[in-house]
Formats: structure tokens, sequence, C-alpha cells
């Protein structure tokens, strides 16, 4: 009986996989094709026009993926990354449109969230939007807490479920950062590639603004920006002025933010959108937006302290979160699917020690005879 659970394990691991490399060798492809487009089509419409079917592929590639990990990761780079670089690319915008980019190296910041190792004298960095420093404690701790949280779903029967929709925020935190933090050091590894830093540290977040801004998807938040955030804002400049500008600025990309956040959750579920996600980043652009006009209001003459602003915003974003966003995902069961990923991957490793430890052993005593 375990030999054929094995079997199955070993069918739908494999059958995904497969169709996981060939889904990425599809997209490697069209990502070639926009190099030498890049090179031969001008910028602008013509270079659009030969790009959006592309696009328009990316969007559909993640739907042949039905792991929860794997489609998941699949559709955040491709369906959302890669699409938002390439319409930047099409204009002569954004990462891609460096010259010098060799097709490795294009191929690479197209579809990940990535940056060319750079090495700034300290005095010339970016100060306004800082790189997160990497943590191996950090990312050990986080580490554990996942194992442990995998182990303590094994009682998840016994456990209230908002205590258990609690822990999922943190599972799904810990685990994008996680995974991110491993393909991290395969680029560096690989390509001499550094990726951007996805999260930097958002439980130390002292407001909605240093939340959504610097600590939270980051990658994310710097691709929006660019893309959405600054179009709106040199219009509104035109019509309401600098000060109030970055208002419908901030509203927009959060609407943006909350229609991509819907089509990564329904590649994920293949369920009809309940619309509560968009309603989770309206609320908090809302909020976002009215946390600034009091700043600009008061002109920093009163703020809160950080020791009272900051469990404010994790409840506000935690709470926000366990009534709007986490549902849309357990309603279509992907924490069993998760686990059950978990489980299937455990099972597989183990067989594989168990086969090595096999192998070993009889080369020993075929030694030794």
């Amino acid at each position: 009986m375990e030999g054929g659970i094995i079997e199955v394990i070993k069918a739908w691991m494999e059958g995904e996989i497969t169709i996981f490399i060939k889904v990425w060798l599809a997209a490697y492809i069209c990502l070639s094709y926009c190099y030498v487009t890049g090179k031969i089509v001008p910028k602008g419409i013509p270079r659009l026009f030969s790009i959006v079917p592309v696009v328009c592929l990316f969007l559909q590639l993640p739907l042949n993926i039905h792991s929860m990990h794997l489609g998941g990761m699949t559709s955040f780079f491709l369906a959302w990354l890669a699409n938002f670089k390439l319409l930047m690319f099409a204009f002569n915008i954004g990462p891609l449109s460096d010259p010098s980019l060799s097709l490795p190296l294009f191929l690479a910041i197209a579809c990940l969230p990535i940056k060319i190792q750079q090495n700034p004298p300290p005095n010339t960095q970016n100060q306004q939007h800082p790189s997160p420093k990497i943590s191996l404690f950090s990312y050990a701790v986080k580490g554990f807490l996942l194992a442990l949280f995998l182990r303590v779903y094994d009682f998840s029967e016994r456990i209230h479920p908002k205590l258990l929709l609690f822990i999922y925020c943190f599972h799904i935190y810990f685990c994008l950062e996680l995974i991110l933090a491993v393909v991290a050091a395969m680029a560096r590894a690989l390509l001499g590639l550094e990726l951007e830093p996805q999260f930097n540290e958002p439980l130390l977040s002292t407001s909605l603004q240093d939340f959504w801004g610097r600590r939270w998807n980051v990658m994310v938040n710097r691709i929006l920006r660019p893309t959405v955030y600054d179009p709106i804002l040199w219009v509104s400049t035109r019509v309401m002025g600098r000060k109030w500008a970055p208002l419908p600025a901030i509203l927009g990309t959060f609407m943006v933010s909350a229609v991509m956040h819907e089509m990564v959750f329904y590649q994920l579920c293949r369920l009809r959108p309940t619309w509560m996600v968009t309603w989770f980043f309206l609320l908090h652009g809302t909020c976002l937006v009215g946390e600034i006009a009091v700043k600009k209001a008061v002109a920093g003459r009163w703020l809160l302290p950080p020791a009272v602003s900051g469990p404010l915003t994790c409840v506000l974003v935690v709470g926000t979160g366990y009534w709007l966003f986490f549902p849309q995902l357990l309603r279509c069961g992907a924490d069993v699917k998760a686990i059950k990923e978990y489980a299937i991957v455990g099972t597989f490793l183990k067989d594989v020690l168990h086969g090595l430890r096999f192998s070993c052993s009889n080369v020993t005593r075929m030694t030794y005879t």
C-alpha cells in the first residue's frame, strides 16, 4: 500500500514538474523573441504591438500548473513582474532597456525580481529607498517557525479556525520570503546577480506608508512606481497641484495592485472572484491616503510615537487581511493543497534518502566482500 502511494506521489510530482519546465521553456523562448525585437523594432507603439502577444501568453501560461507553490511563483514572476517589465521595455524604459544586456541577463531580469549587482560607494547609495539588509539569522528563525507551523497543522482539527487563520498570515509571509531568498542565492551563484529583496521586516513597520512603501513587496513597489504611480502623479500634478497630487496616484496604484492580485488568486484557485481582495487594497489605499493627508496637514507638529503607531499598523494590516484577504485563499482550499504538497515533498525526500541509504549499504557490503 505504501509503495503504491509513493508511486502516485512520484507520478504527480513528475507531471507537475514536467509542466513547470515546459511553461518556463516557453517563457524563455518568448523572452528571447522580445530580446531580438528590442534590437530591430523601434521603441513605442511598433514595439508594443510586437510584444502584446507575449504579454497575453504570459497571462495564460500559469493556468497550466496546478501546484500551489509552482503555480503561485509562476503567476507572480511571469503574469505580473515579467509583463510589467515588458510593457516598460516597449517604450525603452525600465530594467530591460539597457542595450548592453546580454541575452541571459535579459531573460533573468525579465522574469525574476532581479537587479544587476552593483557596489556603489556608501555616499552615493540611494538614501530614499535603501536596500534591505539580508540577515541569515532572520531567515533561520523564519525557517524554523515555518517548520513549526507545518507540525502544528497535524493538529489543525483541535485548533480554533480563527487561530489557524492567524497562523496562515505568518505562514504565507515566511514562505514567500524564504522562497525568494532561495532564488536569490541561486541567482548569485549562477549569474552573479542579486535579487531585489522582496521584504524588509514588515513586522517593524511604523505606519502604513512605511509598510507599503518600504517594507512589504519591495520589488512590486518599484515596478508599480514607474508604470502606474508616476504617470498618474504627472497628470494629477497639473490638475490639483504638487502638494496633493500623490493622493490620486496612490489610489490608482492600489487599484492596479488589486487587479493583479485578483488575477493571481484566480490563477491559483480557478474560481470566480468575489472582489474582496480588491476591497482589501482599496481600503488600504484609502487609509494610506488619509494618513498622508493628516501628515501633510499637521506638518510634523504631532505624530504618534513608533511604539504606538507600529502595533496599530500591524493590527490594521493583520485584521483587514484576516477579514478580506486570506479567506479568499481558504475558500478554494489553498491551505489544504499547500499542506498536501509539503507532505508529498517530504514523502518523496524520505524515499530518496531511503534509496540512497540502501545503495550506500550495498556498496559497502560489496567492498568488504
